[in-house]
């Protein structure tokens, strides 16, 4: 293990393991199937541009595996992505002739990748040698075995490589520390005053919505300019700030809204904001959506 990359290959790492056994191979591919498919609602659900090649094996073994990868140009592992119908292999994928699998195509484009997940169909390398046996009517048998990881550091840290700008972090909305913050006016300012409790009773109301709770920061440091709050804010990756200023103390009452991820200053009435956050929070739960039936 050769530590680069900063945090995207470090000494220390934080992985998610999880090996199958089955009873027959017809049972390992269903079940290997299952797991690459909850492999894709995860990654779709983060956000961030990925691509799924057909991986080698290595010294993992086994008949087939598939990889996981967010192109990146600092990325280790070489892609060779079909230009017809995008489906795709790691480089060190041995095969006689380069021909798309699914296409047939012979075209194909190469990409740097940042391996964030792979899966293995190990078959019987490992219990059959271990004698780890199924006693079944027909009698006794190997377990076939898949192996499943995900980089969960490396998400982090490659989400933040691919996204971010150079004087701005960029985190994708679901994995955030916190999804939103909300800037109070100035100490002494004319709106705190015309304001009053405004930006609490809205901190309030985002906390009550099942895809906000817990995941709103309010930046009451009223000392501060809003614009020096704002800046600090979109530096450190807050995928909403919301600012209660000016805009709040006229009439209609409106809140501005800074997407950080695409640069989009909104305004809303305070009913117009929690829908819109709603929606642009549709896929915080996802996780809990993926059933997993073996």
């Amino acid at each position: 293990m050769k530590p680069r990359f900063g945090l995207i290959r470090a000494k220390e790492f934080i992985m998610k393991d999880l090996y199958s056994f089955d009873v027959n191979i017809e049972s390992a591919q269903l079940t290997y199937k299952t797991l690459v498919d909850a492999y894709h609602h995860i990654f779709s659900a983060i956000g961030v541009k990925y691509i799924d090649v057909l991986g080698d094996t290595g010294l993992m073994g086994g008949t087939l595996s598939h990889e996981f990868h967010y192109p990146a140009d600092i990325g280790d592992d070489i892609l060779l992505i079909c230009a017809k119908c995008g489906s795709g292999k790691n480089k060190e994928v041995k095969m006689d002739d380069l021909v798309c699998q699914q296409c047939k195509s012979s075209d194909f484009h190469e990409h740097k990748g940042i391996e964030v997940g792979h899966t293995f169909m190990l078959g019987t390398r490992y219990s059959e040698p271990l004698k780890a046996l199924y006693s079944g009517p027909e009698g006794k048998a190997p377990l076939v075995m898949g192996s499943y990881g995900l980089g969960l550091t490396r998400i982090l840290a490659a989400s933040l490589e691919i996204l971010s700008l150079e004087d701005q972090l960029r985190w994708p909305a679901l994995l955030a520390p916190y999804k939103c913050i909300i800037i109070t006016p100035k100490e002494g300012s004319k709106e705190s005053k015309l304001l009053g409790n405004l930006a609490v009773e809205l901190y309030l109301s985002m906390q009550s919505l099942p895809t906000c709770q817990d995941n709103v920061i309010l930046d009451d440091r009223s000392s501060l300019t809003i614009g020096k709050r704002l800046l600090e804010a979109k530096r450190s990756g807050y995928p909403f700030v919301i600012v209660v200023g000016k805009d709040a103390a006229a009439s209609p009452s409106l809140i501005e809204v800074h997407n950080t991820m695409s640069n989009d200053c909104l305004k809303f009435t305070k009913s117009e904001l929690l829908d819109y956050l709603g929606n642009n929070q549709k896929n915080y739960d996802i996780l809990e959506k993926i059933h997993i039936n073996l």
